[in-house]
């Protein structure tokens, strides 16, 4: 076995690989539960990968037979419910996930110096993501993922110039139709997966080349042995790898109550009208997108106003793009002399608690119907929100940050 590992080795170095990336990998001893997310994020995404090969083996991508396709799944093929659930509670739960795995890294200055780049292709994944969802959304070809994609791909026709015939160029056609849902199909299943698939790795690659970050922000790379071992550094493996083990069985517990029990989650995960056929004569009575895409949706509805010429649905959809827009720049946006939110003063900590709380209660706001209080609370949401991005320049170079450890503290 050894001779067959030592000629494929001089020829594919896969010991070397192993080595740099698992073996003699060394993570900080100091991970705590917010480093779950990286290895579950993993696991989603191969769950969604396998269950998605499996339901393209009796999917139908077209008008006439996607939505009769998604039924035939669901009560004819052996598991096929299971493996439906599987897929769509993994959507959201992939979310979930990633908005964890982002929180975290706001909350530890994991974008800081020197992984600008880690966090800009975590950033990319997440894009890339928000594209690969909406057009998955599209393809059980109910009455929301009709209307839902409707609205959303006009969106497109408010931009000046270029939007009707951008929307065209999305669409295929002049409405949502079978082309439309063709051309998602394609896109959903090959062509976002390997881009996701690429920019994974590359955000594996760029971190173990500049190292984990941990909840002190603290570079173990800096105190080193005798023999150039990270002091306060462990191997990933088999420390994290099996440490991980948790994470994954208490994530499994979870997804499982869900896919088992309430695999649509009282609407937000599979919306009661998309388990009707698509009807464009008959458009539900509120549309709106799947939960994760909420926030956005509700910093969308929020501007009601026109400026210089420019109408309310473009600055709405210039908004939405810049909340996402956003986040690739935050690197350069933090002054502060430390990373980690425990030595930060108080105004970082308030900052981000706000900043929490206004993307949540937009995710909420995005899902109901709008009234004027909501809407006066959304505008006020929004404003917060990119308060947080706009005012942290100044706040992180003013306040009085805690003395960082030379030490990881545990």
């Amino acid at each position: 076995m050894q001779k067959l590992i030592q000629w494929i080795d001089e020829r594919l170095p896969i010991v070397e690989a192993y080595n740099k990336h698992m073996g003699k990998y060394y993570a900080p001893k100091n991970f705590n539960f917010w480093y779950f997310f990286g290895s579950l994020a993993m696991l989603v995404l191969v769950l969604q990968i396998v269950t998605g090969i499996w339901l393209t083996m009796s999917y139908n991508p077209s008008a006439e037979g996607a939505f009769a396709s998604v039924e035939y799944i669901m009560r004819d093929v052996e598991w096929g419910w299971l493996i439906r659930y599987l897929h769509s509670t993994g959507a959201s739960a992939f979310f979930v996930i990633v908005y964890l795995h982002m929180f975290r890294g706001l909350l530890y200055g994991s974008y800081k110096k020197p992984r600008e780049l880690v966090w800009i292709f975590g950033m990319a994944i997440y894009l890339v993501l928000m594209a690969e969802a909406f057009m998955g959304y599209l393809l059980p070809w109910g009455q929301m993922s009709y209307w839902g994609a409707q609205v959303i791909v006009n969106l497109f026709a408010a931009i000046p110039v270029i939007g009707d015939d951008l929307s065209l160029w999305i669409r295929g056609d002049y409405l949502v139709s079978g082309i439309t849902l063709n051309r998602f199909f394609a896109l959903h299943v090959i062509a976002l997966p390997l881009v996701l698939l690429g920019l994974v790795v590359l955000h594996i690659l760029a971190l173990h080349e500049v190292g984990s970050n941990n909840p002190d922000g603290i570079d173990i790379k800096k105190n080193k042995d005798e023999n150039g071992i990270p002091k306060d550094g462990i191997p990933f493996h088999p420390y994290y790898s099996i440490h991980d083990l948790l994470g994954v069985a208490v994530f499994l517990f979870v997804f499982c109550i869900v896919v088992f029990f309430f695999p649509e989650m009282g609407g937000f995960f599979l919306e009661r009208p998309n388990f009707e056929p698509a009807n464009p004569l008959k458009t539900p009575e509120h549309i709106a997108p799947v939960w994760y895409f909420t926030p956005f949706y509700a910093m969308l509805s929020a501007v009601t106003f026109s400026i210089f010429g420019l109408e309310a649905q473009f600055l709405g959809v210039v908004v939405m793009g810049a909340a996402i827009a956003i986040l690739f720049v935050l690197p350069w946006l933090d002054r502060s002399p430390v990373r980690s939110m425990r030595y930060k003063g108080w105004v970082s900590r308030l900052a981000l608690t706000i900043f929490a709380i206004s993307f949540v209660g937009l995710g909420y706001l995005g899902a109901v119907p709008v009234t004027e209080g909501r809407l006066l609370t959304a505008q006020i949401l929004t404003v917060l929100y990119f308060l947080f991005f706009i005012l942290m320049p100044f706040y992180t170079r003013m306040e009085k940050t805690k003395p960082v450890p030379e030490r990881v503290t545990g």
